[in-house]
């Protein structure tokens, strides 16, 4: 009883910081663009794949962000590795690589055949850019 309410409690407090730690980020072009993926026609896997990176992937930033974002898969690579170091990311390591392959099957398979609908990835200094816009 003692542990669900403390667990209740801690829920409680923690969707503020939540909230507060999305809205402190800056808004990218990519987060103004769709914030869904229509993964029907992608392997079963894949839309397996496709739940658990936008149940993590959402919880510190807009999961338009990586959907209309064209990375190569070396900076997939990158870029997934980086979140699941940030605090409190929850990313496993199996999780981050079954996220990275969800990533680069979506480049290769919808980003890579229409590349002008999709915004490149920003580089930190262009982020603080737009961070000093804002």
């Amino acid at each position: 009883m003692h542990k669900t309410i403390l667990t209740l409690a801690l829920a409680a407090c923690s969707v503020p910081l939540l909230l507060v730690a999305q809205s402190g980020n800056v808004t990218l072009p990519q987060d103004k663009g769709p914030d869904k993926i229509n993964v029907s026609s992608y392997p079963l896997a894949q839309q397996q794949a496709y739940k658990l990176f936008v149940s993590k992937c959402s919880t510190c930033h807009t999961i338009a962000r990586p959907i209309n974002t064209s990375m190569t898969q070396p900076e997939w690579e990158r870029y997934v590795k980086r979140m699941m170091h940030k605090p409190n990311s929850g990313i496993s390591n199996s999780q981050g690589k079954e996220i990275y392959e969800f990533l680069v099957y979506d480049q290769v398979n919808r980003k890579d055949k229409n590349p002008s609908a999709f915004s490149k990835s920003l580089s930190d200094e262009e982020i603080e850019k737009l961070k000093a816009q804002q």
